[in-house]
């Protein structure tokens, strides 16, 4: 060890994900890139991983029918709303007491992609309010029961707050506050919000280590007032709209610590997992969606396209060429890293029945890197579609502004890499979004 440094930290090993080549030449130009190579979507999943992604294909046709109709209303749309419950999307994560399916997180990841690449806002919704049903396994089953499960289209949607409080009063709390980008909450039947604690006198709530104590309040979505303020570049669909309560009653039992192993109830699998490592990982399979269907996009309009000034159409030229081979690498490496990530990270809890620090910023890594690079494939394969991007009617705009919206989102922050470079210089990361 050098003098004055820290230890350096090692990541789980991995064992690496082979793709064969493919040598048989050239074949029809019809066929998009990823029908040339082996399946892009690697080693199909098995049992309830295996179903959902074939729930998620058979709808896929009515997302896609339905995606400018989602953009413009902003908001997931009935038609769309109906099939996701009757497929139990919504119910991906929730404990199987609930009626749930308790994906495990390469699954979960899977599902959300392939939606994606039908419909970003979409496949984002879902993702937000699977991961918002994980405190199921955190209330009292009868609470539980009552949010997610006697209700058949019973969804909890939160968003990040602003000024929340919760005073505590007998039996609970008012709870008074506004909370933002609350993906889904158009649709929700319950809302979530976190709080800072207020005692009775006015004092905040400490925990032992002196930090200010906070719960995540749970309460009926007619409890709160809309501000409809979702007019953005990207993701419009997702109706991430800003809600506020005033001084509404939530009794103690609708309150969680999120993520608090004192307070789990749920012995599934998944629950050892933290919530924001199943956002990284949706999220991620959001981005690697969008930019699977770009690139494909772009592969099949090189097959008949010839750029203006020239006299041979795209796919002979050998810039082109190049740069969907690139496209297609680092797409591919980045959903295996993220999948792989995943799957040793779960079966490592199978074995020890936790999640540990070194495997929850390996999901971070890979959630951030898919990201990252997702972003760099569509960039590409957009600008190589010169002015044919730019129409409304083609594939390419809305895919592109969503896709970079998906990436200014806090999965897509720079300073993830911060807290993975902390990490393996033996410095204490922020564990914030691990």
């Amino acid at each position: 060890m050098i003098a004055g440094r820290p230890p350096r930290r090692g990541l789980p090993t991995q064992a690496p994900a082979i793709v064969p080549g493919d040598h048989e030449g050239d074949r029809a130009r019809e066929l998009p890139m990823s029908s040339r190579l082996p399946d892009p979507n690697g080693a199909p999943a098995s049992g309830a991983g295996l179903e959902y992604l074939e729930r998620a294909r058979a709808i896929a046709p009515t997302v896609a029918a339905h995606a400018e109709r989602i953009e413009a209303e902003r908001r997931i749309v009935e038609p769309v709303l109906t099939e996701l419950h009757d497929a139990g999307l919504f119910r991906m994560l929730l404990p199987r007491t609930l009626g749930g399916a308790e994906l495990d997180p390469p699954a979960f990841a899977r599902v959300i992609e392939e939606i994606s690449k039908s419909d970003a806002s979409t496949a984002w919704c879902l993702c937000q309010t699977a991961g918002c049903s994980m405190v199921a396994a955190y209330l009292r089953h009868d609470v539980a029961r009552t949010i997610f499960a006697d209700d058949p289209r019973g969804v909890l949607a939160w968003g990040p707050h602003r000024d929340a409080r919760a005073v505590s009063v007998s039996g609970g709390y008012r709870v008074s506050g506004t909370w933002s980008f609350a993906s889904g909450s158009r649709h929700a039947t319950w809302l979530g919000g976190y709080c800072a604690i207020i005692e009775a006198d006015g004092t905040p709530r400490r925990r032992h280590d002196g930090s200010a104590a906070g719960r995540t309040m749970l309460f009926p979505a007619p409890a709160a007032t809309f501000t409809d303020v979702w007019n953005v570049i990207g993701l419009r669909g997702t109706g991430s709209d800003t809600f506020t309560v005033k001084d509404v009653f939530v009794p103690e039992e609708h309150t969680v610590s999120r993520d608090d192993e004192s307070e789990r109830r749920d012995s599934g699998l998944v629950y050892c997992f933290p919530t924001v490592s199943l956002f990284a990982s949706g999220f991620a399979g959001v981005a690697l969606g969008i930019a699977r269907t770009l690139l494909d996009a772009f592969t099949a309009l090189a097959g008949e396209k010839t750029a203006r000034a020239h006299v041979r159409p795209l796919y002979e030229s050998a810039v082109v060429q190049s740069e969907v081979a690139r496209g297609e690498a680092r797409l591919r490496a980045a959903r295996s890293f993220l999948l792989t990530s995943l799957e040793e990270t779960w079966r490592a809890a199978g074995r020890a029945g936790a999640v540990t620090l070194d495997q929850r910023i390996l999901i971070r890594l890979a959630a951030s890197h898919a990201i990252r690079e997702a972003r760099a494939v569509a960039d590409a394969a957009y600008h190589a579609a010169g002015a044919t991007a730019i129409f409304t009617s083609g594939p390419f705009e809305r895919r592109f502004r969503d896709l970079h919206t998906v990436a200014q989102q806090v999965q897509g922050r720079d300073d993830h890499w911060e807290t993975v470079g902390r990490f393996l210089f033996g410095l204490t990361p922020d564990t914030t979004f691990l």
